[in-house]
């Protein structure tokens, strides 16, 4: 892997969530579609499809650039910075 993201080939270890919820969605009680797990702190948050967006707009706040799906199933991570994708 040649072009392979940084942040991504970083990741030694991927993080999962420790619940199936959006944990700021919940302190709202808004909905959300899909969860993603920041890989630098943990916390599982809902995706660009959701209203909320609150993955992206914690990577953007915070520099945490990657996540994990947390969707049962799924096992790929997605860097924001580098736009990169990669399945585990």
């Amino acid at each position: 892997m040649t072009d392979a993201c940084p942040d991504i080939t970083a990741i030694t270890t991927v993080k999962g969530p420790k619940q199936l919820q959006c944990n700021e969605c919940v302190k709202t009680g808004s909905r959300w579609f899909h969860l993603r797990t920041c890989q630098e702190c943990g916390t599982t948050l809902c995706c660009d499809s959701s209203p909320n967006q609150h993955a992206s707009k914690h990577a953007r706040s915070s520099g945490h650039p990657v996540i994990a799906s947390a969707q049962p199933g799924e096992r790929w991570l997605y860097c924001f910075p580098h736009e990169s994708y990669a399945e585990y």
